[in-house]
Order: structure tokens, then C-alpha cells, then sequence
């Protein structure tokens, strides 16, 4: 299997718009067997990197993401686990073969089938790209990437036709129809920068990629224009905006989009607005196959108080789950909700919270080599006073995490050494 990096075949930009015009489309065939970014393409101005720990829930299967073993360092490996739809236990499911000191990407697609990418580290300077059918238990290689950029929407995946859409270390957006047939050059930060859209916005970094229901690749990224969301759509040939109008109370605010990923029939994105003790947080869901049109609906505003997003996950309804610094949880059920604080998040060196089908909140902490699960339990008890949901004299709804399952995972120290 050829594991090296894709070839630059050096065309201009009108082969780079035929080739996009042939994987958007998911018809034809592309007579480059392997390009790259071209040499043109600038990084962006600085690295970006947002937190990697996240789940992901599909129609038959949720996928999380977590760190394991050390803290940092090559004894650091971060493991991949999957829920079937109706099961009770997470199940190991990290494509064998490849470090993942670097964490693992992923692009969710139908019944258990999932793409995943590893993210480079220590001397692995490119990223294998892989896909399982069968919820983990064969895994078939793709063509490597060059090396994806250090955010977890890194990776996507077409609703139809296997095509991927990836970003990159150095801040390029390229596209795969999948299997062995390589990389094309989709933009770059600077191209973008450069277009229309991206002027409007004074883009200054992309964060995400993915594709939208219909199949047209979409963008995010940082707008240094305040009250802009800096989110794209390919439509026509040309780069155009295509994110949710924000209220005007945060006209004065810039706006980075931390997630922008396809679950389902709909595009979701995390955006934060603002920076420090004033920021808030939004989810945005869109309302059609197309995000042109603004056809978005956005959250109630999430104030941060100066905590940061440490992880975020995504049901396959439309709900998501934040872990934030200092140990505290935040749900949305999905659009029209409002964001509920969870009890104080299990103990563990890392919590990534995960949506299975149901809208059950799952809490997967880690601590070295053993993963414990825990689910969210509703529960009455005796309450003197009036509360919430709750008369005078009677119950009190209450919430607490309910230990589900504990694993060991085999992991390989000193492996990466």
C-alpha cells in the first residue's frame, strides 16, 4: 500500500475547478490520481487548534473520541468507541495498525459505516485516512492525507458517493472521492481570504469543514469582522456566505466558529462570540438542505463567564453537550431549547459527554488506561419547599450520573517511543 504523501501535479486554477466541479458533483472521473495542495497556497496566520475530544451520533451507531494512557507524551493514545443503536456497552472500535498519539478524526455516515483520520504526531507527518462498514470491526485504508489540521471537524464526509473534504495543517481545504484516488486542492485560507465572502468577513483562519446535505462543501472559520459568522458554501463556481445571521446585540463582537458538522439531514455548528468573561456561546442548526439564504435557527446565548470549551458532541436529533473548564456540563435538547447546566461531571482525568439515540446524556471519563461510562439518571426525592416541576410538599425532579460500564483498554505503552 502506498503510504506516502500525495503528489503537487502543479495544474492551474481552471484544472482545480474542473476537479471540484467533478467530486461536488459526484459524477465523472478524475484523471489526477493523487494532488496536493499546490505551492501557492499560504497557511494560515496562525496554527489553529481547537479541542479534539468529541462524540458523534448517527442512526445506528454514536462514536466518541478520548484521550488514554498519559497525560501527554508518546504514552498518550487516543482511543475511538462505539455505541450501537439499543446497546448498553461502548465497545473499542480505534483502527488497528496507526499511532494515534494525535487524535482521531471523524466523518459519520450511515448505519455503522465511519471514516476516521489520525491527526499527525510525534513522526508521523502525514494522516492515514480509514473507513469501517461495521462499527470497527474491519477497517479498509484510503488514500493518506497530508496532514489534517488539529480541530476535530477536520474530516467530513458526502451524504452520498464516499467523497471526504479534509483541512489541513496548513490551512487548505481538499477533497477525496475516497478509497485509494487521493487529494485535490478544494481553497485555501488565503484564496478564501481573498473572495468576496471571505472580505466581508475579514477571514483570518479556517476551523471546519464538511458537507452540506445536498452535497456542496461548506467551510467555517474566524471572521475579524464583528457580528459576522464566518461560514462558506461552494455554490455556482464561487465561494459564498452562507452562515446565520447574528442578533445585533453582538454587532460589536467577532465570532469564531469552534464546530461545523453534518448530522443527518442538517449542517450543525458551535460558534463563540466574543472573547474572555464576556463571551457567549451558540448553537446553529440549519433548516433546509442548503445553508444559502441564511435558512438557519440559532440557540440561546450560553454565557461563559470566562470558562473555556474543553469538548463537544452532537446527537443525531439536533441536541448537544459541552464539556466546560472547571468540571461543568451544559445540554441543549436541540433547536428551540435552552441550554440546561448537567450535575457536577464524573470523576475522571478527562469527560467527554456523548447523545446516543434517546437524548440520554452519556458521560465517558477516562483516567490512564480505564475508561468508565456513566448515563444521567432522572430521579425523584421527598422536597419540603416548591422548586421547579415540583408543588409545595411534594417530589423534586433530580438529576445524578449512574455508572454503566467499566473497561480496561489494552494500550501499548512505550509503543510510540
Amino acid at each position: 500500500m502506498n503510504t506516502g504523501l500525495p503528489v503537487n501535479t502543479g495544474r492551474g486554477v481552471a484544472a482545480a475547478v474542473i476537479a471540484i466541479a467533478v467530486l461536488a458533483g459526484g459524477c465523472g472521473t478524475s484523471t489526477s490520481t493523487s494532488t496536493s495542495t499546490s505551492s501557492s497556497a499560504a497557511p494560515a496566520r496562525r496554527p489553529v487548534s481547537l479541542p479534539l475530544a468529541t462524540s458523534l451520533a448517527g442512526d445506528q451507531a454514536t462514536w466518541a473520541v478520548v484521550p488514554m494512557g498519559a497525560a501527554s507524551g508518546p504514552n498518550l493514545f487516543w482511543q475511538l468507541f462505539e455505541l450501537p443503536a439499543g446497546g448498553g456497552s461502548w465497545r473499542l472500535a480505534t483502527p488497528p495498525d496507526v499511532g494515534t498519539n494525535g487524535a482521531i478524526a471523524i466523518g459519520v455516515q450511515a448505519g455503522q459505516s465511519l471514516v476516521a483520520g489520525i491527526h499527525p504526531s510525534l513522526l508521523l507527518d502525514f494522516s492515514p485516512v480509514t473507513s469501517t462498514p461495521n462499527g470497527g470491526r474491519t477497517w479498509s485504508a484510503g488514500a493518506p492525507n497530508p496532514g489534517l489540521a488539529d480541530v476535530p471537524d477536520a474530516l467530513g464526509t458526502a451524504p452520498l458517493g464516499g467523497r471526504l473534504i479534509a483541512l489541513n495543517r496548513r490551512g487548505s481545504a481538499e477533497l477525496a472521492r475516497g478509497g485509494k484516488s487521493g487529494w485535490i486542492n478544494l481553497t485555501s485560507t488565503r484564496a478564501l481570504a481573498a473572495s468576496p465572502a471571505g472580505r466581508a468577513c475579514q477571514l483570518t483562519q479556517l476551523t471546519a469543514v464538511a458537507f452540506e446535505p445536498s452535497g456542496t462543501p461548506a467551510l467555517a472559520g474566524t471572521c475579524g469582522r464583528p457580528g459576522i459568522a464566518g461560514i462558506f458554501a461552494f455554490q455556482g463556481g464561487t465561494w459564498r456566505a452562507a452562515g446565520p445571521s447574528l442578533p445585533a446585540s453582538l454587532n460589536g463582537r467577532t465570532t469564531q466558529v469552534l464546530r461545523l458538522t453534518r448530522i443527518g439531514t442538517r449542517l450543525t455548528a458551535v460558534l463563540q462570540a466574543g472573547t474572555g468573561r464576556a463571551s457567549s456561546l451558540f448553537t446553529a442548526w440549519t433548516t433546509g438542505s442548503q445553508t444559502a439564504g441564511n435558512q438557519w435557527r440559532l440557540s440561546a446565548a450560553l454565557r461563559l463567564a470566562g470558562r473555556s470549551v474543553v469538548s463537544s458532541s452532537f446527537g443525531n436529533d439536533g441536541g448537544a453537550v459541552l464539556v466546560l473548564s472547571g468540571g461543568r456540563g451544559e445540554y441543549l435538547a436541540g433547536p428551540g431549547a435552552s441550554w440546561q447546566p448537567l450535575p457536577r461531571l464524573p470523576p475522571g482525568r478527562t469527560v467527554t459527554l456523548a447523545l446516543p439515540a434517546g437524548g440520554v446524556v452519556n458521560a465517558l471519563a477516562t483516567n490512564g488506561s480505564i475508561l468508565t461510562a456513566w448515563r444521567l439518571h432522572a430521579g425523584q426525592h421527598a422536597g419540603a419547599g416548591t422548586s421547579a416541576g415540583a408543588g409545595s410538599g411534594g417530589t423534586t425532579a433530580s438529576t445524578t450520573w449512574v455508572k454503566t460500564q467499566q473497561t480496561r483498554v489494552p494500550i501499548q505503552y512505550g509503543s510510540s517511543g
